[in-house]
């Protein structure tokens, strides 16, 4: 496992991040606390939530539960708090099961973070992550008909400068330790980094956005960005949301498995994907490796990557992963992954 920089933060985070989304729903308290034991002994030293979680599906009854799952393994393993990094993020506008979907504000940043703290019982959070942008973002299979939503540039920027403040009084209680964004864009991103810099306010320490061998929206103007302003990814959904396993090629629907749950797999499932992934898994094969480990591999050879956050709704499916946790891929097989994006560069 190699550990990598959060940010200008002088913490540091392992390049795999154990994600916990299917907490609270696909996997049991039981199996979330033995995920969480084999990761730390693995090397993992991260591990990253969200107050809405779980997912697949969501609703009013399980949100928070995924924190509260933690917060019970924090119970019962207080001595090895201070031993990994926790994150965690506030919902974004719309979410109506949180504060009646109010967008993220200097009000709101308070009481979600003390939401959080209790669920997770802990005194404090390393890395605290607005979940989506208030003015909306591209993310989500938005990128096929995005645009410029026409707000009011100077009220976004004073939206910002309220939340940073707030995430300063955050920082001054120790409730937080850094600050990230999730499904950002380039000049959002840009926009916090200034008025931080101007402000000695929290700079952003990481980006957290779907990236994968089938999802490379990052790999431009993002990817600029986070180099020279030392803001790493935190890439979600490194397996394609299960479909670079393999595991639904031709037709197939595993019980339990996400797309059971989420038919439309949250709008990735088309023709080119399956196209696409039989490209990758015809790669893995050739050289002998487990399409999995080939995946998440490939997304830590990236020069922006700070940590790839990997789900497993098993313990089964953690000891797969972590089986690969030290496969370096070969120039050779690099390069025929380029190839096969070339041609196929937006399955969904």
């Amino acid at each position: 496992m190699e550990m990598k920089p959060l940010g200008r933060t002088g913490i540091m985070v392992s390049d795999l991040c154990l994600g916990t989304m299917t907490f609270g729903n696909q996997t049991s308290e039981v199996d979330a606390h033995h995920q969480i034991d084999r990761a730390l002994a693995a090397g993992i030293n991260f591990l990253d939530a969200a107050e809405m979680y779980p997912v697949n599906p969501i609703t009013k009854e399980t949100v928070g539960r995924t924190e509260e799952i933690i917060g019970n393994w924090n119970a019962a393993n207080a001595a090895k708090r201070d031993s990994y990094v926790l994150a965690t993020k506030h919902s974004g506008a719309g979410f109506q099961h949180a504060r009646d979907g109010a967008p993220i504000s200097g009000q709101t940043v308070p009481e979600a973070i003390e939401g959080s703290l209790r669920r997770l019982k802990t005194d404090y959070i390393d890395l605290y992550q607005f979940h989506w942008p208030n003015r909306g973002s591209y993310m989500f299979r938005q990128n096929w008909d995005f645009a410029p939503s026409g707000e009011n540039s100077a009220g976004v920027l004073e939206n910002m400068q309220e939340c940073l403040e707030a995430l300063q009084a955050q920082v001054d209680k120790g409730n937080i330790r850094a600050f990230g964004l999730s499904n950002e864009s380039a000049w959002g991103t840009a926009q916090w980094l200034r008025l931080a810099d101007e402000t000695g306010a929290p700079r952003v320490a990481s980006v957290q956005n779907e990236y994968s061998l089938l999802c490379r929206h990052y790999d431009t103007d993002m990817a600029e960005l986070s180099v020279h302003e030392d803001v790493g990814l935190m890439a979600f959904s490194p397996l394609g949301a299960g479909f670079l396993t393999g595991k639904y090629q031709d037709g197939a629907v595993p019980d339990r498995s996400r797309m059971s749950l989420s038919p439309e797999m949250g709008g990735r499932k088309s023709a080119r994907v399956f196209e696409a992934v039989a490209a990758y898994l015809e790669i893995a094969g050739r050289h002998g490796l487990d399409p999995v480990h080939m995946a998440l591999a490939w997304c830590r050879t990236r020069p922006f990557m700070m940590s790839a956050i990997f789900g497993a709704t098993s313990v089964t499916q953690l000891d797969h992963i972590l089986a690969g946790a030290d496969l370096d891929l070969s120039q050779e097989v690099l390069a025929e992954i380029s190839a096969a994006h070339r041609a196929h560069p937006m399955p969904y």
